[in-house]
């Protein structure tokens, strides 16, 4: 079994004071894009519905040039979330639309009001935050707008069609943002992660077989961290990738299934 390394983040001026927006933030990859966006001395907001995981991040984080702001909200509430960007108060000017569950489902057990369910869980919030951001983007004539997409669909992962539907919907939906929004200067992409090791995938599914499974899929033996996902947002999120938009970033060690 591989263990975690630690990593060093490269460092972003430009990043610094940025007004950030990470949703689904309170754990896992979202909890480690908080961090790494305020340790580059950005303003970080996050929202979530786990209260107690997202209070105790934020006070870990409290030392930061600018301590990350909690913002509790069900994303599937479209009113709650236009309140988030009132709360704020300021035009974001990086999106990070990192919510999603990916439970899984057997085809015979879905009903018309699960399909809408997972939909609003996994798909409908991102547009709406881009749709939100986008609008103070324009003003300023820049912005970017990072999306959460996944590996499920590319290897056709078992009794996961409707998170894989959505996913792939996610890929659609960031290169049309992208055509729509760049005349503004707003740059839009696409984060494919693969078998990232959270807590989360840790408790539900990680069994020893499964380790060996994926890391015998991979190009590269090593389990992909949260670190990894996080040091790709913040190039994509700086200037040093301001030519980089409508695209899809995997960062999955080469997993092209077993």
């Amino acid at each position: 079994m591989s263990t975690p390394r630690q990593l060093t983040y490269a460092i972003y001026p430009d990043l610094a004071c940025k007004t950030v927006l990470v949703t689904g933030g309170g754990s896992g990859i979202g909890a480690e894009m908080v961090s790494a966006f305020a340790r580059q001395g950005a303003r970080v907001f996050f929202v979530d519905i786990a209260e107690e995981a997202s209070l105790a991040l934020a006070a870990a984080l409290a030392g930061c040039a600018h301590a990350p702001v909690f913002l509790p909200c069900d994303l599937t509430d479209l009113n709650a979330l236009a309140a988030v960007f009132t709360r704020i108060g300021v035009t974001v000017d990086i999106l990070i639309n990192n919510a999603a569950n990916d439970d899984r489902h057997g085809i015979a057990d879905v009903t018309p009001a699960y399909w809408d369910q997972r939909m609003a869980v996994n798909l409908r919030h991102q547009f709406f935050c881009a749709q939100a951001a986008a609008e103070g983007m324009r003003v300023k004539g820049e912005g970017v707008i990072l999306n959460m997409g996944s590996i499920s669909w590319h290897l056709a992962l078992p009794n996961l069609s409707l998170y894989m539907t959505a996913k792939a919907a996610i890929e659609g939906m960031t290169r049309g943002l992208a055509r729509d929004l760049g005349a503004d200067g707003i740059r839009v992409n696409c984060i494919i992660p693969g078998a990232v090791r959270t807590p989360r995938q840790e408790q539900l599914w990680h069994t020893p077989e499964e380790e060996v499974k994926i890391l015998a899929g991979q190009c590269l033996r090593e389990r992909v961290e949260v670190q990894d996902v996080a040091a790709l947002a913040l190039f994509l999120a700086s200037d040093n990738a301001a030519r980089c938009t409508g695209r899809e970033y995997f960062v999955d060690a080469g997993w092209y299934g077993a």
